[in-house]
């Protein structure tokens, strides 16, 4: 018979310092895949992670994915870690996502703290980077398992894992990956439902289950002009700077309340009707949410439906950074050479990053003809992935609503499958229900290549600064996250439509 919850969550709780001394091993590994010079501890997490997932009885493959150019160097790419435990034909098999690599961080970035030592502060924030993105979640399951390892307790489900280290920059290799296990006889084959713990919570108050996601396309546009850096104090007003055109091509792309300037973009999405805006209007946010999170008083509305269509329903633009511009500390005056200015695009349906591009590319290339240059101009398609929607009314769904907050019926009726105590709904709070800002391309890969709901069921707030300085993962998320990955396999075990 199945552990109850009750043992599992008194497990979780009794084991709290141990979860949180294995993330901080998890955090100090510096697996940024962004970085060539860092590719050796992307590795290294992959093997971490592997042994750790051996260790409570999971079956491990360390996939190879093949090589890919970056920064003109060809890579490895890190393994992917699959793995599965039980094959009950009589219980339903979930398979969890997560990745293992995170952004890049230094110190002088404006941390407060190492980045990559996981610094527990006194309000029981936990500060390191992938703490919340999405080593935290990653080891959310693994905390589950660990319980029923030592207990020596059957899952209520059959678990199968997919973990990479490249979702930090553009997840290459792992659609062929997800295609070529979907099929008959291979490790997915089987699957009745996908999970996915890689994104937030609206606030820091309500937990949310997610059904959307925008998609995304990167850009990079390189402007090259004179053979070497020059010096401005002889070459200023002298010659075509990289510079100049590339501030004024970036300045053509978005205006200061957000709207896309590129033609034709925004045009691809239909306008809200008033039903649609009431599925905004009673979620759990408001205005001083989106500026407590940003910290500052910045947010581009009062509105809030506004404001959270913005993030969730209609496509963003934003510019990310210059690369080969001077940027240190002092006064360098210097007329850079080549500069390159990246910036991304979010998509929504019905936009994808191929019917996006020819909108962008007749932009850039209007706008740079426009200014007269004799610099060279080039835009580069970096990567991109497609928006998901997907149906909240599947048990999937119920299920982790359920395990967010039970009612009694369900409490009875899980209570007679493995006659347990009725303690697991985790934070007793209705979830709600929304579409996320970010990307997760694997998502609609999941949905498509197995043909399976697809629900992702956040651990962390929506202040964790995921991607900026000092990003954090509160313990009690950390600690009831855990808990709510487990509670949600039980909620899937006991829906009896196998």
């Amino acid at each position: 018979m199945p552990a109850t919850p009750k043992e599992f969550l008194d497990f979780v709780d009794n084991n709290a310092d141990a979860f949180i001394k294995k993330l901080s091993d998890a955090v100090s590994i510096k697996s940024v895949s962004g970085d060539a010079s860092y590719r050796s501890e992307v590795f290294k997490m992959s093997d971490w992670i592997s042994q750790q997932f051996k260790d409570v009885g999971v079956e491990i493959q360390q996939v190879d994915l093949g090589k890919h150019i970056m920064d003109g160097q060809e890579l490895q790419l890190p393994k992917a870690v699959l793995g599965r435990l039980g094959n009950d034909p009589n219980k339903k098999t979930v398979l969890v996502y997560g990745h293992f690599d995170v952004q890049p961080a230094n110190l002088s970035d404006g941390w407060n703290t190492d980045p990559f030592t996981l610094t527990v502060q006194p309000n029981g924030q936990l500060v390191g980077r992938g703490s919340s993105d999405d080593k935290g979640p990653v080891l959310g399951w693994l905390n589950t398992l660990q319980y029923h390892c030592d207990n020596k307790k059957e899952l209520p489900v059959n678990f199968r894992c997919c973990f990479e280290g490249m979702e930090e920059n553009g997840s290459e290799g792992l659609d062929e990956l997800v295609e070529r296990e979907s099929k008959p006889g291979g490790w997915f084959d089987g699957v009745d439902c996908v999970c996915i713990s890689d994104n937030y919570w609206l606030n820091t108050r309500t937990p949310v289950l997610t059904y959307g996601l925008r998609g995304l396309a990167y850009y990079k546009l390189n402007v090259t002009g004179p053979a070497r850096d020059l010096h401005s104090g002889v070459f200023g007003r002298t010659v075509h700077e990289p510079m100049t055109d590339l501030i004024r091509l970036m300045s053509t792309l978005v205006d200061v309340n957000g709207k896309i300037l590129i033609p034709g973009v925004d045009d691809m999405v239909m306008t809200a009707d008033v039903e649609e805006r009431k599925l905004y209007d009673v979620l759990d946010y408001s205005i001083s949410d989106v500026e407590a999170s940003a910290g500052a008083p910045i947010a581009l509305s009062s509105d809030k439906v506004e404001v959270l269509m913005g993030r969730m329903r209609m496509p963003s633009l934003s510019l990310h950074g210059i690369e080969g511009a001077f940027y240190g500390p002092g006064a360098k005056t210097v007329i850079p050479a080549k500069v390159s200015g990246k910036f991304s695009i979010r998509l929504v349906p019905p936009q994808t990053p191929e019917n996006v591009l020819p909108l962008v590319k007749a932009h850039v290339e209007s706008e740079f003809a426009k200014l007269g240059s004799k610099n060279k101009f080039e835009l580069e398609e970096l990567h991109g992935g497609k928006p998901w929607v997907t149906d909240i009314n599947h048990w999937n769904f119920q299920a982790a609503k359920a395990a967010t907050k039970a009612s009694i019926s369900s409490i009875q009726r899980i209570a007679s499958i493995y006659t347990f105590s009725a303690h697991q709904a985790i934070y007793n709070k209705e979830p709600d229900m929304t579409r996320e800002g970010g990307s997760i391309p694997v998502t609609l890969t999941f949905a498509e290549a197995l043909g399976v709901n697809v629900l992702l069921l956040p651990m962390g707030r929506g202040d964790d600064g995921a991607h900026s300085t000092n990003e954090k993962l509160d313990r009690s998320n950390y600690i009831e996250g855990t808990k709510l990955l487990g509670t949600y396999l039980y909620e899937v075990g006991a829906i009896n439509t196998k």
